[in-house]
């Protein structure tokens, strides 16, 4: 078995979730397992798709069906099914959630795809791509929880700031759960002073979010009215975020963009949320106690 390669029990994990071509016109489907080995591989190794090890098959093949699945939400299903049972094992903490934006450098390979809607409506005409101070890159906007499990993320051009964000990634979260009239929403949402906006306060608090944002440290006169507070125990938890996104650029291929549509690149960046589930749920501690 090669490094990075699916265990058995992963494998289990995963295999209620892929498609099939049953009742489909043409040639059957080879093996998904070593594909889905593969793509894993170059998720790991940051290389060109043609560089994948012959031992997993064709590169395009690869490189098509993991674009395939991207686009018919075939990773998106994987996430949300391994969602329900990390909620079921306690996996995944409801107290407090942390959200932080990252930059990714974005390779020069990563230009020159059309301007115009491609790959469907959901695909920005940017890209996703845009200059910051780090020059041509993306932003990652993370959503993590107290234990640094990773729950969502959305990808907006590097120049944009972390604070417009909230709301779009806060509503696109739906994390399933077996009781579904519990919370779907955390009791307290962590960040840094970049979310100091009493915008941000208000939508947190209208959704019943306590905010656990430290003011922005400001000189000269004071503002009229109540100084903002916030919970500095609670705070401390927000470092997990930062772990979390030391584990995400691990990922050679996310650490450096290379592809040029955003929903592909995106779909990288789940699909190591997804390899992070299953080694969660497939840990030795997890197993004795089930």
């Amino acid at each position: 078995m090669g490094r990075y390669d699916l265990t058995d029990a992963q494998y289990a994990l995963l295999a209620p979730e892929l498609p099939t071509n049953d009742g489909n016109v043409g040639a059957p489907w080879g093996a998904h397992r070593p594909i889905i080995n593969g793509i894993l591989w170059r998720l790991h190794a940051g290389t060109p798709w043609a560089d994948i090890p012959a031992r997993y098959g064709p590169y395009q093949t690869i490189y098509d069906r993991s674009t395939s699945w991207r686009r018919d939400g075939t990773w998106d299903r994987i996430m949300t099914a391994l969602q329900l049972p990390l909620d079921a094992h306690g996996l995944i903490d409801w107290d407090q959630w942390s959200l932080d934006g990252t930059i990714v450098r974005a390779h020069h390979a990563a230009a020159g795809a059309p301007h115009d809607p491609v790959d469907g409506p959901d695909e920005p005409t940017n890209h996703a791509l845009g200059r910051s101070v780090g020059g041509f890159s993306t932003k990652i906007h993370l959503l993590v929880d107290s234990t640094g499990v990773p729950l969502d993320a959305i990808l907006t051009p590097g120049q944009t700031h972390e604070s417009t964000q909230v709301e779009t990634v806060l509503e696109q979260a739906a994390i399933p759960r077996i009781t579904p009239h519990r919370r779907r929403l955390p009791h307290r949402l962590a960040a840094d002073r970049a979310y100091d906006a009493q915008r941000i306060r208000h939508w947190l608090r209208q959704h019943g979010i306590t905010p656990v944002i430290p003011p922005k440290r400001r000189t000269g006169k004071p503002k009229r009215g109540r100084p903002v507070t916030y919970d500095r125990i609670a705070y401390r938890l927000r470092s997990t975020i930062e772990q979390c996104i030391g584990w995400l650029k691990e990922y050679r291929a996310v650490a450096t963009r290379y592809e040029k549509l955003a929903l592909n690149y995106l779909g990288l960046v789940k699909l190591a949320c997804i390899d992070r589930y299953l080694r969660l749920l497939t840990r030795p501690s997890l197993a004795s106690n089930t």
